[in-house]
């Protein structure tokens, strides 16, 4: 690698192992490459296996690669979404000492310029003490909207007043979740409780997400910039109340059009994707004999798997 290359300011980049995620992720991370940054970004080992089973080959330039780092869960060679509570607990206890290795692995390369960032996302918070412990910055990406990152920081007083956990399973029904959200600056008047996460509808205090939640939005504080998917005329109130209670949150999206639009002219780089399903194109054919406007797309997430379609003509 020429030397100008080995001076290039090099990002490494965290999803956190769920194609919801990764997607955002890799658009943040096209945007860093295409304003002069190396890109390491890691997956998952699983996920490493799975991306391989979805194409020939995993698509990478020189200075924009692919790297496996161990998730702690059990290896299997299921080609399905991990159970998403096991895979929370399991980055935020066991990850930590293989992405300290993963980085040291990277600085001690000859050919690759020395690791001056991390751009993690902010369900990964144990990255945090690995930059901590390199003295380098770390950007914390949170994929959620502005509005749902902070309720999430305000879970902590959501049980510090008795809110949460619900009583029983009843209060799921019985109009208690109609209860009125009035003291979170940044949120519009009329907030409800069931029009927050859902991940506080819990009735155990020790549920694994709702206690995931918590330890990683009391991180948030820990990282040199927050950078969340939205736009400062979406969302202007709650990205106001987010910077008094933060250092340095930025508002970078959309990423998918900002993403596009930058690498346009970088064909190579555009071909660069995460996705962990083998394309199917059957239904093109199909799509084609339809009129304009008559077909109704619904999308259920990369999470959903269907065992059959039903076609309403």
């Amino acid at each position: 690698m020429a030397s100008s290359s080995l001076k290039k300011p090099h990002a490494v980049c965290v999803p956190f192992p769920s194609q919801g995620h990764m997607n955002p992720v890799l658009s943040l991370a096209k945007v860093l490459h295409s304003r002069g940054f190396h890109i390491t970004f890691v997956l998952s080992d699983y996920n490493y296996r799975r991306l391989l089973l979805s194409r020939d080959s995993i698509r990478e330039l020189r200075d924009f690669r692919f790297v496996a780092m161990y998730d702690g869960l059990p290896f299997s060679d299921a080609n399905t979404t991990q159970n998403v509570p096991d895979l929370c607990e399991s980055t935020m206890k066991t990850c930590l000492g293989p992405f300290q290795r993963l980085l040291a692995d990277l600085n001690e390369e000859r050919h690759t310029p020395p690791v001056s960032c991390i751009v993690a996302d902010g369900a990964m918070s144990f990255t945090l003490d690995a930059a901590l412990e390199l003295d380098i910055p770390e950007i914390l990406f949170w994929t959620t909207s502005a509005c749902a990152f902070l309720a999430y920081l305000n879970f902590q007083q959501l049980v510090d007043r008795g809110i949460v956990p619900l009583k029983d399973a009843a209060a799921l029904t019985n109009g208690y979740l109609d209860t009125e959200v009035d003291w979170i600056p940044g949120l519009r008047q009329g907030i409800r409780l069931k029009d927050l996460p859902s991940f506080l509808r819990v009735t155990d205090i020790k549920d694994k997400m709702f206690n995931y939640i918590l330890h990683e939005t009391y991180r948030a504080s820990m990282a040199t910039a927050i950078v969340l998917n939205t736009f400062e005329a979406l969302e202007a109130s709650v990205l106001e109340a987010l910077r008094q209670i933060l250092p340095s949150v930025h508002a970078i999206g959309p990423l998918s059009l900002l993403s596009r639009r930058l690498i346009s002219n970088d064909s190579q780089l555009a071909s660069i994707n995460t996705s962990l399903w083998k394309e199917n194109t059957a239904c093109v054919p199909w799509l084609n004999g339809k009129r304009d406007r008559s077909v109704v797309y619904v999308n259920f997430g990369s999470v959903t798997l269907e065992s059959k379609l039903l076609g309403v003509e």
